[in-house]
């Protein structure tokens, strides 16, 4: 069985006291595919040493996160610029829109979206979506996409079943994590209502840790947990689930 963990911050200060060992947990449970979003130029050298130790395993995206966007955005864009063309990216991420730490700089978030997106575009790669508090803001500028060849993950998806469907139609997967696992998750309630194809699993390690890990560290192998969940909401065998879910990642990924 083959997990794929879609978006994990390995990176992490989190993890600096056992990296490998954290690592190595998640090939012994199964995972075997790890996708590694970017958050600001800070972290750029941290992701490559990374994917030099586990060039097998590690798969690097490119991008500025939207709590990252601050007076320097245009800095840290050239940055992600310069990086897209000096190594080798699967995608880029996580970029969006998020409304609930900071409203006072939600123009420059949309301008650095509208321009990563592009980029995508123009390198044939997908991204990799952060919306929190700001789905009517996210919509609003996929939607000047539609019509285009863009597609990606809508990462640690948390809304309803219609704005499932509106991320769907604009050829986005739902990234499902630990949030799936929560009692007051929601998403719980109506995701078997969605085609499996549509979906690929996620840790977001070090947040969002599944049950029984809740407010803990997460890390990538308690995939295993949501994995789980999500055959007993389909009512299939967890290995299909693995099968289904690395399958989509690698059609979003193309790896």
């Amino acid at each position: 069985m083959i997990l794929t963990d879609t978006h994990t911050h390995l990176y992490s200060e989190s993890f600096s006291d056992d990296q490998d060992q954290m690592i190595q947990r998640a090939i012994q449970a199964g995972v075997q595919r790890f996708f590694v979003p970017a958050i600001d130029s800070t972290y750029t050298q941290d992701m490559l040493d990374l994917k030099a130790r586990f060039p097998e395993h590690l798969h690097l995206m490119c991008g500025l996160h939207p709590t990252h966007v601050k007076e320097n955005v245009e800095e840290e864009l050239s940055h992600v610029a310069e990086m897209l063309d000096k190594e080798k990216y699967v995608a880029i991420g996580e970029i969006g829109m998020d409304l609930y730490w900071d409203k006072s700089f939600v123009t420059q978030q949309q301008m650095a979206f509208h321009t990563q997106i592009k980029w995508a575009l123009e390198r044939d790669l997908p991204i990799v979506i952060h919306c929190r508090d700001a789905f009517d803001e996210v919509f609003e500028v996929l939607e000047d996409y539609a019509d285009t060849k863009l597609q990606g993950i809508f990462h640690c998806f948390t809304g309803t079943y219609e704005q499932a469907l509106q991320a769907i139609k604009l050829n986005m997967k739902l990234g499902i994590g630990g949030v799936v696992t929560f009692k007051n998750g929601k998403i719980d309630q109506f995701l078997n209502q969605i085609a499996l194809e549509h979906i690929v699993l996620e840790t977001d390690a070090p947040y969002l840790a599944p049950k029984p890990f809740r407010g803990k560290r997460n890390e990538t192998a308690y995939i295993t947990y949501i994995a789980d969940k999500v055959a007993e909401l389909y009512d299939l065998e967890v290995e299909e689930v693995a099968r289904i879910t690395t399958l989509n990642s690698r059609e979003v990924f193309g790896i």
